[in-house]
């Protein structure tokens, strides 16, 4: 029986171990052909090996699948250009880009390095701006010659960038900015055929394992929610045709859990219709937190 994402290629970045793995093999099983992107560094981003990418694609290769290695780094310009190239000389084309790269260094904000914030910064969210841009810019060139796509972008935000996460300020700003730059590629790549989704699991890895460890550990026995390869039927069903009329969303997937997280609106306001003085706002600011939702809790607070 034909998976359904037959025919179709997938490029996932980090996807050596953790959720990237899981979502390459997904894809494989659902019949598409998969690039599987990896530097295969430490949980710090530190120390690469080629070995996690190539144990992948033997994996996908072996089970009667098709899959080819790619060790460029994505968070630079030439190594997002390349990736994407790679995948259009191993199989043709193009159809899902999942972007999935990252790694932790976690402190307070007040201990946190400059170092610590840009490395950070630079692989998730850099690296998503720029193999969306490349694959973006391939899709659009697909357009213009009156090639139709059917193109798919599956992001990874977080529950710490949609709600805080305490000790990770580095991360969470990446992923708000994440999530934030989904909804922006959403409108701007629509018109070339291609939709764009982000998830925020949360799931066991390496990534997790660490600061979460009570939380993410494997029941003895029963279902094991935290087991990564709960998330990745979300990703591979955004992946495929079906999803054509879903784009902009970010779901929130946590073992057989699904939700759409609801991001910034437009909340109470008030207009006096002239400018306000500074005094006057104790009782409007008031007024208008007492109709506001409540926000959700930081994790960790």
């Amino acid at each position: 029986m034909a998976g359904i994402c037959e025919g179709r290629v997938a490029v996932v970045t980090g996807a050596g171990r953790g959720l990237g793995r899981a979502h390459a093999l997904a894809f494989a099983r659902q019949g598409a052909k998969v690039v599987v992107n990896d530097l295969g560094v430490g949980p710090d981003g530190r120390d690469g090996s080629d070995g996690p990418a190539r144990e992948v694609v033997r994996d996908i290769v072996k089970a009667g699948y098709e899959a080819v290695v790619d060790h460029h780094d994505i968070a630079t310009w030439d190594g997002a250009a390349a990736l994407v190239q790679t995948a259009l000389e191993a199989f043709g084309k193009l159809d899902v880009l999942v972007n999935n790269a990252g790694f932790l260094r976690d402190r307070m904000l007040v201990n946190l390095s400059e170092q610590d914030w840009d490395d950070v910064v630079r692989v998730h969210l850099k690296g998503h701006f720029l193999t969306l841009r490349h694959a973006g810019a391939h899709w659009r060139d697909q357009y213009k010659l009156g090639n139709l796509n059917d193109a798919r972008v599956i992001n990874t935000s977080s529950g710490a960038g949609l709600l805080g996460s305490v000790g990770q300020g580095n991360y969470a700003a990446a992923k708000a900015g994440i999530a934030a730059l989904t909804i922006q590629a959403a409108a701007e790549l629509g018109r070339y055929g291609v939709t764009v989704n982000a998830i925020a699991p949360a799931a066991r890895t390496r990534m997790t394992e660490g600061p979460f460890s009570t939380m993410m550990a494997a029941p003895p026995d029963g279902f094991d929610a935290m087991a990564p390869e709960n998330v990745s039927p979300l990703v591979v069903w955004l992946g495929s045709d079906r999803s054509r009329a879903v784009s902009g969303r970010v779901f929130e997937v946590e073992g057989g859990r699904i939700g759409v997280a609801d991001g910034w609106q437009h909340g109470p306001t008030v207009d006096k219709g002239a400018r306000w003085d500074p005094a006057e706002l104790d009782a409007v600011v008031a007024a208008l937190i007492d109709e506001a939702p409540v926000p959700g809790p930081v994790y960790g607070g």
